[in-house]
């Protein structure tokens, strides 16, 4: 099993910045990919960003050249970096844990709320 938890959300005003943080524990592989998913309300989840251990990234281009995403591997750490938020980056944001083997792995969510 992993446990991710998630951490850095919260209310901000546009074109503000935020960081959000998830840690992984358990057992964990050397080969894994860790990224972020985001979910507004009345929508499905989709993809914002995915980082590999050797930092390939992707990145959705609703964000792209806005957020960024980066790893600290031995700390187990993903971070997402967003800066210039607009009133639809507003969602619950959950961290991801893909195991080799393409299980995967949700934190509970971290809700940041963009709006004046």
């Amino acid at each position: 099993q992993v446990q991710l938890v998630e951490s850095g959300g919260g209310l901000v005003q546009p074109g503000g910045s935020l960081r959000l943080s998830c840690v992984a524990s358990g057992r964990l592989f050397a080969s894994n990919r860790m990224g972020w998913y985001r979910q507004a309300p009345g929508k499905q989840r989709d993809l914002v960003a995915h980082i590999t251990p050797e930092r390939i990234t992707s990145i959705a281009d609703s964000v792209k050249g806005r957020f960024t995403i980066s790893r600290d591997n031995a700390k187990n750490t993903v971070y997402l970096q967003m800066n210039s938020l607009k009133p639809e980056d507003t969602a619950v944001y959950y961290c991801n844990y893909r195991t080799p083997t393409d299980m995967d792995y949700w934190g509970k969510g971290t809700l940041v709320t963009v709006s004046s």
